[in-house]
């Protein structure tokens, strides 16, 4: 590296946006000395792309082709099956780089914080995404899906998603990219009902209507909303905005009008059912007096204080109970500590930042849901990484961030590592493994079929 060279490592760990890379490449148009590393816990690149869009989503998972391209820049390094805090410390990233970026996502799972949620049967969205989407880490979660009635808790995309693919006809799925042991579980799944239960009301939903389309639109299925929850609604999005009250309208029309006689009968024809339920949190998972498996879940009933997206859900004091065999917890993602080196807010679950810069750190920065917390879709992260590759480049400009002596940067790690037994994957390894997987999928008229054990994809990266 030259001495006004530049090399960035970018730590990659499972449930992340690759987003910032791309926002990295645009800065080096301007800046042609800049060198990017880029380290990742897996043997495979795209994080949350690859493992957390829903696999009927391919449209989504485009965005993997600007990534590709900005991996094959000539000043891009990519270096797979290393774990940033346990292979190589933060520490020693930033003694081998001018700059080092955190960008390892949100890969813990909020604590419902009730009775009986470690239940069997009862699993978090991130688990259960994982499990279809063929995360290493999740392959071994088998969930029972030989019961009528599944509740999952939290109104937003991940949670429709999880309704969605529990629902799909099998025909739709196996054309996905969803893993060969999930689809032959949910062919035989026998979950008819599925209940999306949030603490609020329709005005605060979290999901958005590209999502809430589709369950609306998905083959042999109906919806089956309480109208009670719809009450004053009409009234109250007279005034809120566009996107929100499209949003609520379709809600509106879905639980309330009656449909078309070509939409009747479609709905009459129907053999599996989904719906919101509104006002309601949980308070225990319940299980039968003979068994350590979960029988139903106990819900408080909730009213609204408050207006909007600030109103606040109190409780009514009343409980209503709901028969199910499976609970999934999709009340939100949290970031964890990966380097005690690192400042941590263990509150917010986030590095305290300020546009990125991590705080007391000097030359360290963090983007996406580290940053954030785990909040808005793709957009909003590209957004939100743009501002980061923004501070860094100011820092940059102004000398914040020294980049008069050279770095060794990937060659002094590359020797820690190879002294602490650790092959890293490179790019042209991770095209051996999409090449196999590719070819697996096409096999099966999918689109891949992904290998599911970080053994196999180092077996077939290092041939």
């Amino acid at each position: 590296v030259q001495a006004n060279g530049v090399m960035i490592a970018f730590s990659h760990i499972v449930l992340v946006f690759l987003i910032i890379i791309y926002c990295i490449s645009l800065s080096s148009q301007a800046r042609r000395d800049l060198e990017v590393d880029i380290y990742e816990r897996l043997p495979v690149p795209f994080g949350l792309v690859r493992f957390g869009v829903a696999p009927d989503h391919p449209e989504v998972k485009n965005v993997i082709n600007t990534f590709t391209q900005t991996a094959k820049h000539s000043n891009c390094s990519f270096y797979g099956n290393v774990n940033v805090g346990k292979d190589v410390s933060v520490e020693e990233l930033k003694q081998a780089y001018h700059a080092v970026i955190l960008s390892y996502g949100a890969e813990g799972n909020r604590s419902m914080g009730v009775p009986g949620e470690d239940l069997a049967g009862v699993y978090s969205a991130k688990d259960f995404v994982g499990w279809y989407n063929g995360l290493p880490s999740c392959q071994k979660l088998s969930p029972d899906l030989s019961c009528e009635t599944a509740v999952i808790l939290g109104q937003g995309n991940v949670a429709v998603d999880v309704a969605r693919i529990l629902l799909s006809p099998i025909d739709i799925l196996k054309k996905t990219d969803i893993t060969q042991p999930a689809l032959a579980a949910l062919a035989e799944s026998q979950v008819r009902r599925v209940l999306i239960v949030g603490r609020r009301g329709p005005i605060q939903v979290a999901c958005t209507i590209k999502e809430l389309r589709e369950m609306v639109k998905l083959p042999d299925t109906r919806p089956e909303m309480l109208a009670t929850d719809f009450e004053g609604i009409s009234e109250a999005i007279k005034d809120v905005p566009r996107p929100r009250k499209r949003l609520t309208e379709l809600l509106l029309k879905t639980a309330l009008e009656v449909p078309d006689e070509k939409e009747q009968e479609r709905r009459n024809k129907a053999s599996r059912m989904w719906a919101f339920r509104f006002f309601r949190s949980p308070v225990e998972i319940l299980t039968n007096p003979d068994s350590s498996r979960i029988a139903g879940i106990r819900l408080a009933v909730n009213r609204l204080e408050g207006s909007g997206e600030r109103a606040r859900a109190v409780l009514t004091g009343e409980v209503e109970d709901v028969s199910c065999g499976l609970v999934i917890s999709s009340i939100g993602y949290k970031s964890i500590p990966i380097d005690p080196s690192v400042p941590f807010d263990s509150r917010q679950a986030i590095v305290p930042n300020k546009m990125g810069r991590v705080q007391q750190a000097t030359g360290l920065y963090c983007s996406g849901w580290l940053k954030t917390g785990p909040t808005g879709v793709i957009a909003t992260t590209m957004n939100n990484s743009f501002d980061t590759a923004r501070s860094l480049m100011e820092d940059m400009e102004s000398g914040t961030v020294d980049i008069s002596a050279a770095k060794p940067g990937s060659q002094s790690i590359n020797s820690l590592l190879k002294k602490r037994g650790v092959k890293p994957v490179i790019f042209s390894d991770w095209e051996k493994i999409d090449s196999v997987e590719t070819s697996r999928g096409e096999a099966r008229g999918k689109p891949r079929e992904k290998l599911l054990t970080v053994e196999e994809m180092l077996q077939v990266a290092h041939k």
